[in-house]
């Protein structure tokens, strides 16, 4: 599992030693020049002091076996070539000198050497090149050993500046661990800094949403609890009187309510199920295109008898010849629950010899499905609520008022609207949904 913490540890005592690493190297190059610098100007000063002196001739070459690996090597010739002073015999350097500055190299190393005239005498001043060297680190050591002993003391320091950093997250990370699955109230959020204060409204807004989410669960709980308990009590009681019944007749009328008892139940609980699956976090089914006007011709062939039984004449509209198909994409299952629940609807409540037809539109990027009724239609002021949960219009059969509440979700997943108008000939209830086209982006 990989840790911010560690990664701004590693990183930052990386770049602390890259950073110390290449402070070394510049320091070393830069006490490099200056040592030259100033090696050059003191071979100038002793070549410039030897200048005119009287000397005798040079000490023959093996003569003096002491040398010294870091001290300047003089020599000195007249105007004939003839050298009159040699500091180390046993050094071995050209017996030519080159007036100015020159690198010579020899089987003893590099040298640095320095030749001027000097009235009739020509000095030379040599120093190895490996003293030079030397003093140069030497130099460089000396101001980068104080940063490679701090070094450890900055590291510790980075330490405690990012565990310090992270104290916020880690105070908003206990406060989330101590929460239970009932106290959902929101995290403080004064104190912190900015970089963890979206973090922590983020969390509250996430907390708000569960906060309703559960609250209309239990509302959804407490209401279908109450909406089942009159279905249940109505069979309970119509099974009571088939036990009494004194007469066949009677037996065979109570068993028929009892029949309907369990249909409006087994319906109430198919509702509840399906209005439970469309609920806010349940899994969705990837979107498909989806053919409405298929699904609608499916739904009225099922619904028929219904219509049938109350004379109703239901039937789909022919669509325009020059007109789309009606494609959109979404989960066909639940597309095809939208459709049967606003044909049930306006079937149940349009009175018998009614009519109630059902078409479908594809026009400017949108595809339309409308169900017109002959109902007793919707009171304007009543049409904000008719998609609430057990909420029951006025007339016609006796719902469980889940219907429509189960469009509203189905619509809503599929970014589709809802519109109402007056259904056929000014009478009745019209309902529009207009979902985006398949290919369309969903609003």
């Amino acid at each position: 599992m990989s840790s911010i913490r560690r990664e701004l540890l590693v990183w930052l005592l990386i770049g602390l030693s890259i950073a110390v690493g290449a402070a070394a190297i510049g320091t070393y190059l830069r006490a490099r020049v200056e040592a030259n610098a100033l090696f050059d100007h003191q071979l100038q000063a002793m070549a410039a002091s030897l200048g005119g002196a009287p000397f005798a001739a040079a000490p023959v070459e093996g003569s003096d076996s002491s040398t010294d690996d870091d001290a300047l090597v003089v020599q000195i010739w007249d105007r004939n070539g003839v050298r009159l002073y040699l500091s180390q015999p046993r050094r071995t350097l050209p017996q030519h000198a080159q007036l100015g500055f020159n690198d010579v190299h020899t089987d003893e190393g590099d040298w640095r050497v320095f030749s001027a005239l000097a009235g009739n005498q020509v000095v030379q001043v040599a120093q190895p090149m490996q003293a030079r060297s030397a003093l140069a680190a030497s130099m460089a050591l000396r101001t980068i050993v104080p940063l490679l002993v701090m070094l450890p003391v900055l590291g510790l320091i980075i330490w405690l500046v990012v565990d310090k950093g992270f104290r916020p997250l880690d105070r908003v990370v206990a406060a989330v661990a101590k929460r239970s699955s009932i106290a959902l109230e929101p995290l403080a959020e004064g104190g912190l800094p900015s970089e963890v204060t979206p973090l922590v409204r983020a969390l509250n807004a996430l907390l708000d949403r569960l906060r309703g989410a559960l609250a209309a669960q239990r509302t959804f709980i407490a209401d279908a609890a109450h909406e089942l308990r009159t279905p249940l009590t109505a069979v309970h009681l119509q099974a009571q009187l088939a036990e009494r019944a004194a007469t066949e007749d009677e037996r065979r009328g109570a068993l028929a309510d009892l029949k309907a008892g369990l249909e409006r139940a087994t319906r109430l609980s198919e509702q509840l199920l399906t209005l439970a699956r469309e609920e806010p976090g349940v899994p969705e089914k990837p979107l498909r295109p989806v053919d409405l006007r298929a699904l609608a011709r499916d739904a009225i062939q099922a619904l028929a008898p219904l219509a049938a039984a109350k004379s109703i004449d239901l039937g789909l509209v022919e669509a325009p010849p020059e007109s789309a198909s009606p494609i959109v994409s979404g989960d066909a299952d639940a597309l095809s629950t939208l459709v049967s629940n606003l044909i049930d609807n306006a079937v149940r409540y349009t009175p018998a010899r009614g009519r109630v037809d059902v078409a479908t539109l594809a026009q400017a990027g949108t595809v339309a499905l409308t169900v017109r009724d002959t109902g007793p239609g919707v009171a304007e002021a009543e049409r904000s609520r008719i998609f609430d949960r057990f909420h029951r219009g006025v007339g016609g059969e006796r719902g469980s008022g889940l219907g429509l509440a189960i469009v509203k979700r189905i619509a809503e997943r599929h970014g589709a609207r809802i519109d109402l108008a007056e259904g056929i000939g000014g009478a009745g209830l019209g309902v529009t949904v207009r979902f985006p086209a398949a290919g369309s982006p969903v609003s």
